[in-house]
């Protein structure tokens, strides 16, 4: 079968699409064909050898996929049944064996491409809310990084909950894609912490989600109301990690709280399966719908990582492996 595979983690440039062997499931295992494979911040890093899993090469990317059950092992599921699962690695390939507890059944409303757009930033994007941020109806939710794929999923799963949502964007295009997300504000980042405060009446907002660190760390604390809540998702400026002086924390009862959801999920057998059964009613309201941006075919995977590592990326990336 085709693979998009690292032989060495020198970076995207360096990803081929070659033969590998079909795998083989083991036990509590379910064999995937696949169809479509989200792109993902950890497949960037897995390509450069940055990611905290390091994997020996060679090794197949792929953290996200949707597609059909092939062999449903000794799972709930059936042959042919539609899915949509996550994994570390392993999923760009034709067909996956991955196991039955990170493996979800793909309601009909989505598509394969919405499908490989979902496991991994919805499911983050729940912990981070549900989980870490102890999100409340009610509540006003800033997104950074609202044009990305955790942003947008962090503003539809905010507005499920029964949120306020202001996106932070870097220029107008993005912006576009926030609101079509459903944001209910947009904000430029340049001179955020000025505008939020003029839609939130100085009031600050309840909790912010930071998938970008470096520069933008300080005002986002600066922004947060009393007993306001700052998630730590990521560094995606690669502006190194920020630090602060927890007297500031003082100022107004306010917490950092850092989300990290794949060790705290992958830990806890059934805690994905338990996240999915929360998203799927969201998606049947019409709240989660994945915007997708660009779409790629399976040689073209490094290339795909290439323009997430230069931020080209609106939405989330897919790659179309059938």
């Amino acid at each position: 079968m085709r693979a998009a595979q690292v032989l060495t983690t020198t970076g995207p440039a360096d990803v081929v699409v070659t033969e590998v062997a079909d795998p083989t499931p083991g036990p509590g295992d379910v064999l995937v064909e696949v169809h479509s494979v989200g792109i993902s911040f950890p497949d960037l890093l897995l390509s450069k050898g940055e990611y905290q899993l390091k994997p020996e090469p060679p090794f197949t990317l792929g953290v996200d996929f949707a597609g059909t059950v092939a062999d449903p092992g000794s799972s709930d599921l059936a042959v042919g049944d539609r899915v949509a699962g996550v994994g570390g690695w392993g999923g760009a390939a034709e067909l996956v064996a991955n196991p039955a507890a990170f493996t979800f059944p793909l309601p009909d409303a989505m598509s394969y491409d919405e499908g490989a757009a979902l496991p991994m930033n919805y499911l983050t994007a729940h912990f981070a809310l549900a989980e870490r941020g102890d999100l409340r109806e009610g509540e006003t939710v800033l997104v950074h990084g609202a044009a990305g794929g955790v942003g947008t999923a962090a503003i539809q799963v905010a507005k499920a909950m029964g949120a306020r949502t202001i996106g932070v964007v870097s220029n107008e295009t993005k912006a576009e894609v926030a609101r079509a997300a459903g944001a209910d504000d947009v904000v430029l980042l340049e001179g955020f912490k000025d505008s939020v405060g003029g839609l939130t009446g100085g009031r600050g907002v309840d909790v912010v989600v930071d998938v970008v660190g470096g520069d933008v760390f300080m005002d986002s604390l600066r922004v947060l109301g009393p007993q306001g809540r700052l998630l730590v998702v990521g560094f995606a400026a690669g502006q190194g990690i920020p630090e602060v002086k927890v007297n500031r924390l003082l100022l107004n009862n306010i917490d950092v709280r850092g989300v990290g959801w794949g060790a705290y999920a992958m830990a806890r057998t059934e805690y994905m399966q338990q996240q999915w059964a929360e998203l799927v009613p969201m998606i049947e309201a019409g709240f989660v719908k994945p915007p997708i941006g660009a779409t790629y075919e399976l040689e073209d995977f490094g290339r795909a990582l290439q323009d997430m590592d230069d931020r080209l990326t609106l939405g989330k990336s897919v790659v179309r492996v059938r």
